[in-house]
């Protein structure tokens, strides 16, 4: 950050902030505001600084090193973004990368600024990475359902509970591929998961799960020798494997499961497949995720699942009526936490308006308001609720399937 080599370029050069002050001629209060985040230095600042400091400006901004061999002030090494899948264009990559770690950085100014840091309550995967297996990840689930109180259907709580009570951060962004998600962990910014925006709510529940085991195994996956180790930006096939058991287990208890399961088929013996749909309704689930989480829990073989899924594809459009928003641009808190700032004096309403992502008017407005609202003009980004599970037009029009075959769950 800007910030942060500002500072560690004076500190170099050993002088105060008032020394500096006297050769910039900055004011003290801004070069303070510039080293703590609170303002950014706009291009004569930078200037001004870059050549009090000895450096060109590109070495002050980026980090560099000068071509006469003078020391730049080098951040610390950059936090390292885990992606299931990078999207495919470098620069959109690398744009929403630099887009997710500011906001992790942002987030973490103003818990800073709030004294509003939080502890964090979840357990680190104890493991070496050589004996963790798809049982060890799925008694972590067990752990962490049962620390967190998550109670039968953890996807309708989870989201609140990690952001309110462990202190992850946890953002939505519009990108491609619809199937991917990204997460992050380092001692500078803490947990931190970016979902897609476009995915539908259920989808999103199974996408923060599985990011959420390779944060809880980072340590196990990204630094098997207890050294830090940045240097692989994707996830192993078997690692991925091991996030969707533990995603599975941790949404899709087994015992209220069964009993879910029981329950729906009690009538007459069996399971239809139209009746998966309910049972991923209880869950707050896909289908897909529904059906592969039986297949486990009931030992079932996989060519009935595959069936079942096929079946359920066709009757999708008929059967899927569960209600969706798209989810807020930034988390609750973070957005409250924003209004506390702004309102303590901790930073300008200029600053908040980028923080926030508003105008500098919608901003005062929302600091006379009595309360925060929960998300208007909080974005100029159209969010889509697009990401459909199945594929409705792969599909000839009039095609029918059978939906009788049945699911005997004895």
């Amino acid at each position: 950050m800007i910030s942060e080599r500002l500072k560690l370029a004076r500190q170099q050069r050993g002088w105060t902030l008032e020394a500096l002050s006297g050769v910039t001629g900055i004011p003290v209060s801004s070069l303070s505001e510039f080293e703590t985040g609170k303002r950014e230095p706009r291009l004569v600042h930078l200037e001004k600084l870059a050549k009090a400091h000895g450096r060109s400006l590109a070495a002050l901004l980026a980090g560099e090193t000068d071509g006469a061999g003078a020391a730049s002030a080098l951040p610390s090494a950059p936090a390292m973004v885990l992606w299931r899948q990078r999207p495919e264009a470098a620069d959109t990559a690398a744009a929403l990368e630099a887009r997710f770690l500011t906001l992790c950085r942002w987030y973490r100014n103003l818990e800073e600024w709030c004294d509003e840091k939080r502890p964090c309550l979840l357990p680190d995967a104890p493991q070496p990475r050589a004996a963790f297996d798809r049982s060890a990840a799925e008694s972590l689930a067990s752990l962490v359902r049962n620390q967190l109180s998550l109670g039968q259907q953890p996807a309708f709580s989870l989201l609140s509970v990690l952001e309110s009570t462990c202190g992850v951060k946890v953002f939505h962004l519009d990108f491609e591929p619809a199937g991917t998600a990204a997460c992050t962990r380092s001692d500078e910014l803490g947990m931190a998961i970016l979902l897609n925006a476009r995915n539908k709510r259920w989808r999103r529940n199974f996408d923060l799960v599985h990011e959420l085991f390779h944060l809880l195994t980072w340590r196990v996956f990204r630094n098997p020798d207890g050294s830090p180790n940045q240097t692989a930006s994707g996830s192993t096939e078997a690692e991925e494997r091991l996030a969707n058991a533990f995603a599975a287990c941790l949404l899709i208890p087994e015992e209220p499961l069964r009993l879910a399961v029981r329950s729906a088929a009690k009538s007459n013996g069996r399971l239809l497949p139209t009746e998966y749909f309910d049972l991923a309704r209880q869950f707050d689930v896909s289908v897909d995720a529904l059906l592969w989480r039986i297949r486990e829990v009931f030992r079932r073989p996989a060519d009935d699942t595959q069936r079942d899924l096929a079946q359920c594809r066709l009757l999708w459009p008929m059967h899927e009526v569960r209600t969706d928003s798209p989810p807020p641009p930034l988390p609750e808190r973070y957005r409250a936490l924003a209004l506390r700032a702004l309102q303590q004096g901790e930073f300008s309403s200029g600053r908040a308006a980028e923080y926030l992502g508003m105008t500098r008017h919608e901003v005062l407005a929302l600091a006379e308001a009595p309360s925060l609202p929960e998300a208007a003009g909080l974005s100029d980004t159209a969010m889509l609720g697009i990401g459909d599970e199945f594929d409705q037009g792969s599909f000839a029009e009039g095609e029918r399937l059978d939906d009788s075959t049945p699911f005997d769950p004895a």
